[in-house]
């Protein structure tokens, strides 16, 4: 399968492969085309964050079920992690996240009109289309690391993010303005922000689709291909395996424990606000604040990961979520700065896991099986988030946004253990 792609255009590929800087000059491109679409993807992203458990609320009419949003979208968003890892491991980056995105902005386009016409079905089922642009967004992030050396990866991964600062940040503090805009137009305030969402998704798609050429993971496929002989291929591949396949499980445990502890206080934030007087531009400024805490420190992040260690930063992000909890369940009601904080710290403690989380499953793929090994993965970290989300709202019905809190930070705290016992295997094997 993959060597029909890479048939189909020997000349330029052969390019590529015969010059290391023309390879160097792909990868810097390859980091710009991810860092604009990443723009645009992380306003479409902040939509259904700021204010998908309020309209759900609206919708539905009781606060029980406002988790159902995150839980829809983060569905979604796992079958279209397995869809782009698998599109993408075959057809190369460029087709499966334009994809992903577009088919995201398609869904915010329904959610809209689902608020226009009051209509709660077409509401969930869009929320969960929806969803394939935040994990599009996500998997946007390995898309810059294929080209890069080991003591680079991390870095890339944390351009790629940082730069979705820009739109995440910029989302939520448009939200009274899109309301508005949405009002002028004859519908819903709360579904202002999904027309800001349909726009930024659909243009991050084009954007990939048009520019992301020549396609990274087609090049770093050949690279590797031609690296390793096919007589010490299988010799090599049964040596790693052990060392990969334990990289894979803790990576993976990091990046699930913190989406499901962001996700579930994250979505209950607005509510929790909401109901002790504050206004929605409060709810937004809290909610910017906490997306440019998950995304913003990302290039600090990046050089920590690459150059202090994967496990040292899994395991402040551990302690960061835990400090979030923790203040979260114990601030004021009343007080922006406590709620802000806590949101902040929320984010930087996800920006810690998912970053080094990350770098741990691209130390242990392959570029032949990375994008589909990278998609399963991502399906776990949705399915973390959705079974978060729509906890996270029963949790509060039934006791308190503070337990909820609290249970996230405890939660959190496994991550110590998971990476110190890794880390135990690994030396009693050395």
């Amino acid at each position: 399968m993959d060597s029909q792609v890479l048939k189909s255009e020997p000349t330029w590929l052969q390019n590529y492969m015969d010059s290391p800087e023309k390879q160097k000059q792909l990868y810097r491109r390859t980091l710009l085309i991810v860092v604009m679409s990443q723009i645009f993807g992380g306003a479409g992203l902040a939509a259904g964050v700021t204010v998908g458990a309020l309209l759900a609320e609206e919708m539905l009419g009781t606060n029980s079920l406002a988790g159902m949003p995150a839980a829809l979208f983060t569905l979604g968003s796992a079958l279209a992690a397995w869809l782009v890892g698998r599109f993408s491991q075959r057809y190369g980056r460029r087709f499966g996240l334009a994809a992903g995105f577009i088919t995201g902005g398609i869904g915010a386009i329904g959610v809209v009109t689902a608020a226009a016409f009051d209509q709660v079905f077409l509401l969930l089922v869009s929320l969960f289309i929806y969803g394939a642009g935040t994990a599009t967004n996500l998997q946007a992030r390995y898309a810059g690391t294929d080209l890069a050396a080991p003591k680079q990866r991390a870095t890339a991964i944390s351009v790629a993010m940082v730069s979705t600062t820009f739109g995440a940040v910029a989302g939520p503090n448009l939200v009274s303005v899109m309301g508005e805009f949405a009002t002028f137009i004859g519908i819903p305030a709360l579904a202002g922000p999904f027309i800001l969402a349909a726009v930024a998704f659909i243009l991050a798609g084009l954007i990939l689709l048009i520019f992301l050429r020549p396609d990274p993971l087609i090049v770093a496929k050949a690279l590797a291909d031609a690296k390793i002989s096919d007589d010490s291929k299988q010799s090599v591949q049964v040596e790693a395996t052990a060392i990969h396949k334990r990289g894979m499980m803790v990576g993976a445990t990091v990046m699930v424990l913190t989406q499901i502890v962001m996700v579930a206080i994250m979505t209950m934030t607005p509510v929790h606000m909401k109901h002790h007087g504050h206004g929605l531009s409060e709810v937004g400024m809290v909610i910017g604040i906490h997306i440019a805490a998950m995304y913003l420190p990302s290039l600090v992040t990046g050089f920590l990961v690459d150059k202090v260690g994967r496990t040292v930063m899994a395991i402040a992000s551990g302690i960061t979520l835990l400090s979030a909890g923790l203040l979260a369940a114990f601030a004021p009601t009343d007080s922006m700065l406590g709620l802000t904080t806590a949101l902040a710290l929320l984010g930087l403690g996800w920006n810690f896991g998912l970053i080094s989380g990350t770098a741990l499953i691209i130390d242990s793929t392959s570029p032949s099986t990375r994008a589909k090994t990278q998609g399963t993965v991502d399906v776990l970290v949705a399915l973390a988030g959705a079974s978060g989300g729509a906890m996270s709202g029963m949790v509060v019905a039934h006791s308190s946004y503070a337990t909820l809190s609290l249970a996230g930070g405890v939660l959190a705290l496994l991550l110590v253990p998971v990476v110190v016992w890794s880390r135990r295997k690994v030396n009693n094997k050395e």
